[in-house]
């Protein structure tokens, strides 16, 4: 990102304490380890279980926030073409994606003879690994190869949506057109925030698409603009107006932590000491590869899962345990994929490679599956 305000350690600690709250919350969610663990502290699991799962807000605010800067940091389109931008964004991502849920379809295969756990993925078929490949499978209806993987598609359809609005309105005709096109992008972030706070949020039928999740990515894009602002309290009452309103119409616990988010977000980012500060660099690291070990962790995790519930079914104390190891080892196998392919500039040729190698090791776990039956 070229602004200095747009990438900061904080940014960065933000990120990786989400991240860690995301991957407890699976292995709570999924067990089996944590059905084992929890009398050792059941107030705890009970939280992680049931509110673990609202850190995805704040990855959301923070992924708004730095669309605003790498896209329209002044609220004009800084890209050449959608169509690039798009492109570039779904390559970013997928590189990765593909190999980690790779992986995941081989640990799932490794697994299910000596695990009957429902946190097992079935079987799967190739319209399944083709949906997922293409962050289709809400979409179309077909189960995911991994637990947390919507949030991929999710982010993918809220980037292109912002794309595909600052090129159009880049497009407009007209001397005055040109001469607000600023002006008329953060006013369609705006209507489009209040209208996914007020309305499309509040409908669980569409939560596979953009619409419900831009409220609080819109959220993120107005804390950024706030922290360019020589005056930012505009953006913060447009904040405040929308979360209020929403919380007002329903209250929903996972919006007042992206208002919480995003406020917080132009409180400490205007602050000269705050992004002078280095930050913690245990968390600066952990958010710095966040996406890597939040594409990673399930798969380490249903592999941990597997053998201490067959070693030791019983033992409260060494599933606990087995807890901390898996947490440690999604940690590290999230820095060898950052490491070994999410650092790397990607191209077209390398996405196709591991998709096609995604659909073939899914295939042939099938194959396998069919021949051993």
């Amino acid at each position: 990102m070229s602004s200095s305000s747009s990438r900061t350690p904080l940014i960065d600690m933000i990120k990786g304490m989400a991240c860690a709250t995301i991957v407890w919350h699976h292995l709570v969610f999924y067990g089996p380890m944590s059905d084992i663990a929890q009398p050792l502290a059941p107030t705890l699991m009970a939280w992680l279980s049931t509110y673990g799962r609202m850190a995805v807000q704040v990855f959301l605010v923070l992924g708004g926030y730095l669309a605003a800067a790498s896209l329209a940091p002044q609220g004009l389109a800084r890209f050449d073409h959608a169509g690039s931008a798009i492109a570039k964004r779904f390559v970013r991502l997928v590189v990765p994606y593909a190999v980690a849920l790779m992986l995941s379809v081989l640990v799932s295969a490794l697994v299910r003879p000596v695990m009957d756990h429902p946190s097992v993925p079935d079987q799967p078929s190739l319209s399944q690994l083709v949906a997922n490949a293409l962050l289709l499978q809400d979409i179309v209806g077909k189960d995911a190869l991994s637990a947390g993987v919507w949030y991929v598609a999710i982010d993918f359809q809220l980037f292109a949506l912002v794309v595909l609005v600052l090129a159009g309105i880049r497009a407009l005709p007209g001397t005055w057109a040109r001469r607000h096109a600023a002006g008329l992008t953060r006013a369609s972030m705006v209507v489009g925030a209040a209208a996914s706070l007020w309305v499309f949020n509040r409908m669980g039928e569409l939560d596979m698409w953009a619409l419900y999740f831009l409220g609080a990515y819109g959220l993120g894009m107005l804390a950024y603009w706030a922290v360019r602002a020589p005056d930012p309290r505009g953006w913060v009452v447009a904040i405040v107006l929308l979360g209020g309103v929403a919380l007002a119409l329903d209250f929903r616990g996972r919006i007042a932590l992206a208002v919480f988010t995003a406020l917080c977000l132009v409180a400490a980012l205007r602050s000269t000491r705050v992004q002078s500060w280095r930050g913690v660099e245990p968390l600066v690291r952990l958010g710095q590869m966040s996406y890597s070990v939040f594409l990673v962790h399930f798969s380490v995790c249903l592999l941990v899962n597997a053998v201490v519930s067959q070693v030791w079914p019983d033992s409260p104390v060494l599933n606990a345990l087995g807890m901390v190891l898996a947490f440690g080892l999604s940690l590290a196998a999230g820095r060898v994929l950052y490491l070994r392919v999410e650092r790397h500039v990607p191209s077209w040729t390398t996405a196709l490679r591991w998709q096609l190698g995604l659909v073939g090791a899914g295939m042939l776990v099938v194959m396998t599956s069919h021949w051993a039956a």
